[in-house]
């Protein structure tokens, strides 16, 4: 079984944003139980997931719906495992620098008006907005994902940003390009379904800004990966599977 686990949100779209990413997901693994669960703010909420999984004597991997490794990844998942002693699970990865992200990063910025021409303009820039963390670990895998949508981009500087806990905030990035002479700057956004943040980032925008990730197909592979891969490992017991 996989379990997907969002953050969760106040806003009424994020949960059936979700609901449609993992729709798709089902459907390219007919046979797959897949569930969803959430951290906090919507129900089903991770613990009784989790503690009705174990009633039923389940086995699942647990698929967090996050971009790094942050507080959530490395101990609000395996906290809760703990507290259900009798569960059969495992923790993947979160969905991290990865070539299916940045094809949806992509996809979603040409949605919004982003072309090849862009790409290759010395005025353009990027911001990739997500969550923030105050895990150093987290920062990095941003640059790194940053790194790969310049690269897929054809080398547009990409500058990562954050709505919360951690520096700098998307206005801080878009006068960081400005800066640089690239007045022209796109808002990439890096969450998988709206909300306060997602809309906060586009809000910043000085030009176009993306659509959260939401159900695009190449996210729904990535959730796959990412299960398949924790499913792949060779150690027993509960873990964080390498990115």
């Amino acid at each position: 079984m996989l379990v997907a686990v969002g953050h969760g949100s106040r806003d009424p779209r994020a949960r059936a944003g979700l609901a449609r990413l993992l729709e798709r997901v089902g459907e390219l693994r007919p046979g797959l139980d897949v569930r969803l669960a959430h951290i906090e703010l919507n129900t089903p909420l991770l613990d009784s997931a989790l503690a009705e999984l174990a009633a039923e004597g389940r086995e699942a991997v647990l698929v967090p719906l996050l971009f790094a490794p942050g507080h959530h990844v490395t101990h609000d998942l395996p906290a809760a495992l703990a507290a259900e002693p009798g569960l059969r699970a495992r923790v993947a990865g979160p969905l991290g620098a990865h070539p299916l992200l940045v094809e949806a990063l992509a996809d979603r910025l040409a949605h919004a008006g982003w072309t090849p021409e862009d790409g290759a303009s010395r005025t353009a820039g990027v911001v990739l907005a997500s969550a923030g963390s105050r895990d150093p670990r987290s920062g990095a895998e941003l640059r790194r994902i940053a790194a790969l949508l310049g690269e897929r981009l054809g080398g547009v500087p990409v500058v990562p940003a954050y709505a919360s806990a951690a520096a700098p905030t998307v206005p801080e990035a878009v006068r960081a390009l400005a800066a640089r002479g690239r007045h022209r700057v796109a808002v990439a956004s890096c969450f998988t379904a709206p909300g306060l943040f997602a809309s906060r980032a586009a809000a910043h925008a000085p030009w176009i800004a993306s659509e959260p990730l939401g159900a695009h197909p190449a996210l729904a592979r990535l959730v796959l990966h990412r299960y398949d891969r924790a499913l792949r490992t060779t150690t027993r017991g509960r873990e964080l599977a390498t990115v």
